[in-house]
């Protein structure tokens, strides 16, 4: 009897205190296409590497693996035009020219975003204006409709985690104030809002394909829109500044793009990489969607733990489990406790994080916007008199409400596309332990 008891105490003793992990192996890295690289890549570039022609636009025997991709990605999500570029940090500053975003200008952000962002806003000269969040962890179209203004250029969404917020409501808005709408999809590929493809409900859309994004070319991204004015300008800037022939020589006659552009192309290799991993994507979202669902049906039922708010989850790309406790000291030691279960990855992953360790993502944890840095001597775009009207903008911690209240107690869960059943069972066993000591 005694050994019995000892057993159950031990098992239900958290491995934090001294119990017994539910699990002993890693969980797979969180990288959803990067854990699917395989024989189908690698075929794709090695024709490339023996057509010795890795730049997109001519040479001996070109592949056309970028032109394939460009135009499968539009078969599938419905996109008039996508361009593929070499990151989605490039894709933000493209979108930003595009629209002729610059001094005398600000561009709406929530507040939980990348760092990338707000640096396309600021290296085009205008000001970033902050917007909270809401239930959804993406922008707040509450608290957007109080600061669209007469400045306002721009409205940059960003679907955080692989599930927007309400994109019907934010597009609207920014119709009624004839403002464009850029979609920052960087973490949702794959993803749709009552069946429509996210990056269609605004102007530009941009992608990433960076690693640990759902499909990944190493470094790369895509820019989506409907509008055929805007794209002659988007694949200027994508390019040196000019439009290219059918030879794919530069074209420096017309008169409308005659630009400056970033050398962001996606080259060859790169488009052989997300070419197979964009034939991937469907499995892919579809095995991160069912561990994601599985898991929060799983937890739904404990008192105490917060789920982030959907508004469409069958169009829910799966990436990331978002959950919240009831305050900052719970919060933490809910993740430490979970991490001690065996709920973690390899060393230097992030299998379950703290939203407070999630750096760059939070307003307030950008230190060159927070003190307002500068990549000039004169301060730009913080000191051009154009920009006098956002003088009293701050953007230290205590700007906005919501964003403060849930990034101290909330989590995130990476869900990876290649778990079993039996990391699912881990995790929701998991969870179900350290939720019945700590809530």
């Amino acid at each position: 009897m005694t050994s019995t008891t000892t057993a159950h105490d031990g098992a239900r003793t958290l491995a934090i205190d001294g119990g017994t992990p539910v699990r002993s192996q890693p969980l797979p890295w969180e990288f959803p296409g990067g854990n699917r690289i395989g024989a189908e890549e690698l075929e794709l570039i090695d024709r490339v590497v023996k057509a010795q022609s890795p730049f997109r636009f001519y040479g001996s025997d070109l592949q056309h693996m970028v032109n394939t991709f460009e135009r499968e990605w539009c078969e599938k999500f419905g996109h008039r035009h996508a361009l593929g570029v070499s990151s989605g940090t490039a894709a933000l500053s493209i979108a930003m020219g595009a629209l002729g975003v610059g001094p005398g200008d600000e561009v709406l952000v929530p507040g939980l975003l990348w760092v990338s962002c707000i640096s396309a806003v600021v290296r085009a000269g205008a000001i970033p204006r902050l917007v909270d969040i809401d239930e959804t962890f993406c922008m707040d179209p509450a608290d957007l409709q109080r600061k669209i203004g007469p400045r306002t250029r721009a409205v940059l969404c960003v679907h955080i985690s692989g599930a927007p917020g309400d994109l019907a409501a934010i597009a609207e808005i920014c119709r009624s104030h004839d403002v464009a709408l850029i979609e920052d999809c960087a973490q949702a590929a794959g993803a749709r809002q009552h069946g429509q493809a996210v990056g269609t409900f605004g102007d530009i859309g941009i992608f990433s394909l960076q690693l640990n994004k759902t499909i990944t070319s190493g470094e790369g991204g895509v820019v989506v829109t409907q509008r055929d004015d805007l794209f002659r300008r988007i694949i200027a800037l994508h390019d040196l500044g000019y439009a290219r022939d059918a030879d794919g020589r530069l074209d420096t006659s017309d008169v409308n793009c005659q630009l400056w552009g970033i050398g962001a192309r996606m080259s060859e290799l790169a488009g052989a990489l997300a070419l197979a991993q964009l034939r991937k994507l469907p499995d892919i979202v579809s095995s991160m969607r069912y561990a994601k669902w599985r898991i929060r049906r799983e937890l739904a039922d404990i008192e105490g733990l917060g789920l982030r708010d959907i508004i469409d989850p069958s169009g829910d790309s799966g990436l990331v489990l978002i959950f919240t406790l009831p305050d900052e000291a719970t919060c933490r030691r809910f993740v430490d406790a979970l991490r001690a279960e065996g709920i973690s990855g390899p060393s230097g992953s992030l299998a379950v994080v703290a939203m407070q360790e999630w750096g760059l993502h939070w307003y307030c944890n950008i230190p060159s916007l927070v003190h307002k840095r500068s990549n000039s001597r004169d301060g730009m775009p913080w000191s051009h008199p154009a920009n006098a009207f956002a003088a009293d903008y701050e953007y230290a911690a205590g700007e906005l409400p919501g964003c403060d209240a849930l990034r101290s107690r909330g989590a995130l869960l990476s869900v990876g596309s290649t778990y079993t059943e039996a990391d699912i069972d881990d995790i929701i066993g998991a969870f179900r332990k350290v939720a019945g000591e700590l809530l």
